[in-house]
Order: C-alpha cells, then structure tokens, then sequence
C-alpha cells in the first residue's frame, strides 16, 4: 500500500456496521469502559493492523490497551480477513502467555513511529505503560520481542 492510499482515518478501513460490533466486542469485555474510549480504542488497533500490513518486515507490538482492540478484530474473523487483505496481507497474532508486568516502551515507541511513517498519528494515551493503571483493560496481555522480533505479530519472513 502506498502513502495515496491510506485512510485518513482508520475508522474507514472497515464497514460503519464492521466499527460498530468491534467496538460493541471491547465494551463486552470491558463493560465499565465507555464508547468514547472503546472507539479510541478500535480506531488505534485499526491504525496498527493497517501500519503492519504496510511493514510487513518490521517488529512490532501494540500496548495492552491496543492489543484489546486487536483481539476484538480478530474476533471477527471474515471482517479482519476484508481487513488484512486491504492493507497488505494477514497481520498474524503469536500468543503470549499473558504476563501483566511485561512492557517494553522502546517496542511501543518503534511501533508508533512506524504508524507515523505510515501516515497515522497515535493516540498515545493508549500506548502507555500499562502499569501506570491510567486506563485498565480485562486482558492481562502484552507482548514482548524474543529473539528481537516481537512474538505477537508479522516476523520477518512469514506470510
């Protein structure tokens, strides 16, 4: 995908109705959190798909916070598969054991520089550390890059 071609906003990237029952998917699991932030929340996971469907050699991790509303597409499988072949090709998911204190801020801060390059500005509220407890979300999921690749997403030459 080249820069003419991205979403100015990532909300496009799927179906108006697609956006609504992602959304509708993290205020099932969270449901203290309000649609404001669940949308912030699905817009940012839209934003990091599409940012590694674009670079699809580089290693990278969403936050805690992020990684729920990943996990929230993906759920919604023929809708992440429209999605996944709009940006470039599946963006995979290694699965961790979820570990509450793993957090590496220089893969947060490599990953969201790659979401600049790609045309997006994060939401960095959300790419935090999730210890800080200044947004909470139900799964205890962060990834880490073993072996200097990240372990949640496209490794070097994988599909």
């Amino acid at each position: 995908m080249s820069a003419a071609t991205l979403w100015k906003d990532s909300q496009d990237l799927v179906p108006p109705k697609v956006f609504d029952a992602v959304v509708a998917t993290v205020r099932d699991n969270n449901p203290e959190m309000d649609d404001h932030l669940a949308q912030r929340i699905v817009r940012e996971a839209l934003k990091f798909v599409a940012t590694c469907g674009r670079f699809r050699d580089r290693g990278m991790a969403p936050s805690r916070v992020v990684d729920e509303g990943w996990h929230a597409l993906i759920l919604h499988t023929r809708a992440y598969e429209e999605l996944c072949a709009l940006v470039g090709g599946a963006v995979h998911h290694y699965p961790e054991r979820p570990d509450p204190t793993r957090y590496n801020g220089a893969v947060v801060i490599f990953t969201t520089s790659m979401m600049q390059e790609a045309g997006y500005l994060p939401d960095y509220q959300l790419w935090g550390d999730p210890q800080s407890g200044e947004i909470t979300v139900a799964a205890s999921c962060t990834h880490s890059p073993p072996d200097c690749q990240v372990s949640c997403m496209n490794k070097p030459g994988m599909g």
